[in-house]
């Protein structure tokens, strides 16, 4: 016992004068402000005092300043906290700051790679490549013959969408969620894939469940990501991350990819996204088989984000009935009780789209963080390679400095004095620079029809107190009920 004492106390000693030895050499090399890290765990402490990290950032700023250093584990990093320096890292030195994380639990959602998926990849040619394929399917123009088949798809799913909700029991508490991104899903689906799925099937249930798992996870923050030394810990988990990614991918390739691969005329023009991904794996030889596959999931995947958004808004209705009133007196107006919406009458229903931006700033939709990808700089102070840079969204959208009382939720400031829809500056939820969120326009449009339709023929209650993560743009799996009473509008 004596020598297990004295082992220990050695130990303790030894870890003590590297940490004091580190920390004379951060602050004789590093002119950035921060707080001094503990050994072994950083000063991953302080974010644990709030309820998200970046409150905790935001909280730091007003002591450290606008950019400050901060040692997560043993990985340095930067936090940037106001919109100039933000556009810096993202936009006039993007090139330098192209990496991403490289946390195990994106490697294990993306086949062992991360680089696989296009949001957590590091940037390189080969993913500027695959934006490029996707960006014509994925951001449509507001003219093109690509918006106008987003709006038949999403029209479309709309009447087995409301088929599903005339399901549920009226005036009792139900669970929607489920419903939402399986609409969502069908959306993406018949869009990308020119498929769609029955609401009972069994294996599209489970798919849909398991990319919305995969959209909490991917929204968490866990010690291991900065001490993996903790791995051994979380084996289960990881464990169930694979599986779902496994799971995923074999639905994808079963019911999807098969059909297309047997019917693909090679010479025609591609009938969807899933083609043009097929057909440029046939005329590019840098171009590999997981590149496509993986480049499929991501985008399908992308109809969590939106069920989730709406999920979010649909919580600022309840809570707030004076919106939900506004939002039905605009689809009232436009549709006249005889159709339902469509994503050409977004124009004519700024309100409706203003509650949707209102959302976002108020979930604070956080940036993914980059990583410093060679030796460089940040308003003249020095960022070391391989340094993670965390970007403060939350602060830049609840921060007096930017808004006119940032606590309240008033989809009106998104409003000019003509009732227009205006977006300021620094209002970035899908991020900025050569890394912004390739699909923003989808999930505008899907998202604008699915909580308009609803609102157009049910007034929304919540069964119980709702309540939502801050810096969090993401539900959990298992959330929040509400009450649905029909408002007998039939639009046929």
């Amino acid at each position: 016992m004596f020598v297990v004492t004295v082992l220990s106390v050695i130990v303790f000693v030894l870890m003590l004068t590297l940490w004091a030895t580190k920390r004379q050499k951060k602050k004789s090399i590093n002119p950035i402000p921060g707080p001094d890290p503990l050994p072994v765990i950083g000063s991953l402490h302080l974010l644990g005092e709030h309820e998200t990290p970046f409150e905790a950032f935001t909280a730091l700023s007003k002591i450290y300043g606008d950019i400050f250093s901060i040692t997560m584990g043993s990985t340095p990093c930067v936090v940037v906290n106001n919109f100039d320096l933000i556009k810096e890292v993202l936009i006039t030195k993007g090139g330098d700051f192209g990496g991403r994380p490289d946390f195990m639990r994106f490697h294990k959602l993306f086949g062992g790679n991360r680089n696989n998926s296009l949001a957590l990849c590091d940037w390189s040619v080969l993913q500027k490549t695959r934006r490029s394929i996707a960006r014509t399917y994925c951001s449509p123009r507001f003219t093109s013959l690509q918006y106008a088949a987003v709006n038949t798809v999403g029209s479309n799913e709309l009447e087995a969408f409301m088929g599903e909700l005339q399901k549920f029991p009226v005036n009792k508490p139900v669970d929607i969620k489920p419903v939402v991104l399986g609409a969502c899903a069908n959306m993406f689906m018949q869009y990308m894939c020119s498929t769609r799925f029955s609401y009972e099937d069994k294996d599209f249930k489970k798919l849909v469940r398991d990319f919305d798992e995969i959209f909490w996870e991917i929204n968490q923050g866990y010690a291991v990501d900065f001490l993996p030394w903790l791995l051994p810990m979380y084996s289960k988990h990881m464990n169930k991350l694979s599986q779902w990614a496994a799971d995923i991918r074999e639905f994808i390739l079963a019911r999807i990819v098969q059909d297309h691969i047997n019917t693909l005329d090679y010479h025609a023009p591609p009938r969807d996204f899933t083609d043009a991904l097929l057909i440029h794996l046939q005329e590019d030889p840098n171009m590999e088989w997981q590149h496509i596959i993986f480049e499929l999931e991501d985008f399908i995947g992308g109809h969590s984000a939106i069920g989730n958004l709406v999920m979010m808004i649909l919580a600022s209705v309840v809570k707030y009935p004076r919106v939900a009133k506004k939002i039905q007196e605009e689809v009232d107006n436009v549709t006249q009780g005889k159709r339902y919406v469509n994503m050409f009458d977004k124009a004519a229903m700024p309100y409706t789209e203003a509650v949707l931006w209102e959302t976002l700033r108020k979930s604070s939709s956080p940036i993914v963080p980059h990583v410093a990808t060679t030796d460089t700089e940040i308003q003249g102070s020095p960022i070391k390679r391989g340094t993670m840079v965390f970007l403060n969204n939350y602060d830049l959208n609840l921060s007096a400095q930017y808004w006119d009382e940032p606590e309240k939720f008033m989809p009106e400031r998104f409003l000019s004095s003509t009732g227009n829809v205006v977006k300021p500056a620094h209002f970035i939820p899908f991020s900025t620079g050569k890394r912004t969120c390739i699909g923003q326009r989808l999930v505008q449009c899907f998202s604008f029809i699915i909580v308009s339709t609803l609102l157009q023929n049910y007034n929304l209650s919540a069964a119980s107190e709702v309540k939502l993560k801050p810096g969090c743009v993401a539900v959990p799996p298992d959330c929040f009920k509400l009450i649905l009473t029909p408002r007998h509008i039939n639009p046929n």
